[in-house]
């Protein structure tokens, strides 16, 4: 194909992460002309920088502390070593094996036109990309995002590291501060500290802000027993380079003065990645929170639309699927859609893990009268007790009429204990289809149902219930 030359299509999606893949795999199957357009790699952040290799890691820290606390079962480890270059080099292999599935060869075998290069709208139907350019019915703009960088003294004549480039590094770091105490840094924290890394994070505010407190302080306490500094409420107020690394100048209750790290890493959240777009020219309008879209994702250009994390809104790779599905909906078959996120879970993968669906207790409460909470923890939970994971909890808020309104757990495998509760919130069932399940034998999901079974102790503490007891008794 020559430079030069105009691509007429029905679809062009901007970017090549988890949701414009799934727009451009959507379409290609149903048999829509679609070109993908991406600058950088396939498989954008979630692959390369993100939920992949930071999960890789996450298990070789999990395997590294099933051996040093293996102890607790009997078993010695008499020797127990970690090698950091072959645990970075893992990291990179695990992305390596999942990288074919969004290659430029498989998409290109769906009959997906893919062009490597960067996309830039020089009107409001038109892009150009790889010399070529690119008129379409429908554009869905997938760019991601960055890291966002503070502006710290300092920080611009010092070597740092970003969620971007961490996972690049050829061995483990001696000594890594972190700035920032969202789900990145938090679960990075952990997983370096595991395997055998100095680790300090500084918070500016408190530790996972968004999630329960009372969930954040299971995790804290596990973090911290583990080895893991954390100087909340403090303030990075300068950076400079030594020969040993970085110092660190800090402000603020229980922070020392100086730290010195051989690695910082900066993990104080991302934002968009508009930069080249040439969305003005294509009467995109953007906001510092991202592109403005309406309800069923379409920006201020109505042939345009935008996902993922170059919108304002949920920020995870399961919500980019969703809002893609969504799209295709619209975009192919013109059906009308709504992005609705009230029942969208997330997930913090530490040790142990914090998921959440909906409102937590404090948010609830705040907003709706009668709110009940029901909980159980996991060191009533037999299968937990055998994996000695006895921390946490399993909490939920319903409402006066038994709906649930959001639920919060911490413990082991939180993440996919959530679903169900994900699943109340999405369909609007109530805490009895909960309380009735039937969950098997020892498992961790009973503690959903005994959670869910609380919500039945005021019926029982009920004045008419013995008396309709002690009637039926006397009927025989």
């Amino acid at each position: 194909m020559s430079d030069g030359q105009t691509i007429s299509t029905d679809i062009c999606v901007i970017g090549a992460g988890a949701a414009g893949l799934s727009v451009a795999a959507s379409a290609a199957i149903l048999g829509v002309p679609v070109t993908l357009v991406e600058r950088a790699e396939m498989g954008g952040d979630c692959l390369n920088r993100g939920c992949v290799p930071s999960k890789a890691l996450i298990a070789a820290a999990a395997a590294a502390h099933a051996g040093a606390t293996a102890g607790r079962f009997g078993i010695d480890f008499r020797s127990f070593t970690v090698n950091g270059p072959a645990v970075m080099a893992h990291v990179r292999a695990v992305i390596a094996g999942v990288a074919p599935v969004d290659s430029v060869q498989r998409y290109r075998g769906m009959n997906v036109r893919v062009i490597e290069g960067e996309a830039r709208f020089i009107d409001p139907r038109t892009v150009a990309a790889g010399g070529q350019r690119i008129v379409a019915r429908r554009f869905v703009i997938a760019a991601g995002g960055a890291p966002a960088i503070p502006d710290i003294p300092g920080l611009d004549t010092v070597s740092y590291l970003t969620s971007d480039t961490v996972f690049a590094l050829p061995d483990l770091p001696r000594r890594l501060a972190i700035l920032g105490g969202g789900p990145i840094g938090t679960e990075l924290a952990q997983a370096f500290r595991r395997l055998g890394c100095e680790v300090a994070m500084i918070v500016s505010g408190a530790l996972l802000p968004r999630e329960d407190a009372e969930a954040v302080a299971v995790a804290r306490r596990r973090l911290v027993a583990e080895g893991v500094r954390i100087y909340e409420h403090a303030t990075l107020a300068r950076v400079e380079a030594v020969t040993s690394g970085v110092t660190l100048d800090l402000t603020g209750p229980g922070a020392p003065a100086m730290l010195n790290a051989s690695h910082l890493l900066i993990a104080t959240g991302r934002t968009p990645r508009l930069d080249g777009l040439g969305l003005a020219a294509a009467g995109v309008e953007t906001t510092p929170a991202g592109i403005v879209v309406d309800k069923g994702l379409r920006t201020t250009n109505r042939r345009v639309y935008a996902i993922g994390d170059c919108i304002d809104g949920p920020r995870f790779t399961h919500v980019a699927g969703h809002q893609a599905g969504l799209v295709i909906r619209n975009a192919v078959f013109r059906l009308p859609v709504t992005a609705e996120y009230r029942a969208v879970p997330r997930v913090t993968y530490t040790d142990p893990e914090i998921a959440a669906v909906g409102l937590s207790e404090a948010e609830a409460r705040a907003a709706h009268k009668g709110v009940q909470t029901v909980r159980a923890p996991f060191a009533e939970n037999d299968r937990a007790r055998t994996a000695l994971t006895p921390e946490g909890f399993v909490k939920a808020v319903i409402d006066g009429k038994g709906r649930v309104l959001g639920a919060t757990i911490v413990g082991p495998h939180a993440g996919e204990l959530i679903a169900p509760w994900t699943l109340a919130m999405a369909q609007g069932l109530k805490i009895g289809a909960l309380a009735g399940m039937i969950a098997p034998y020892p498992t961790l999901g009973e503690a959903s149902r005994r959670a869910a079974l609380q919500s039945l102790a005021p019926k029982l503490r009920s004045p008419w219930l013995p008396r309709l007891v002690r009637l039926l008794r006397r009927l025989g």
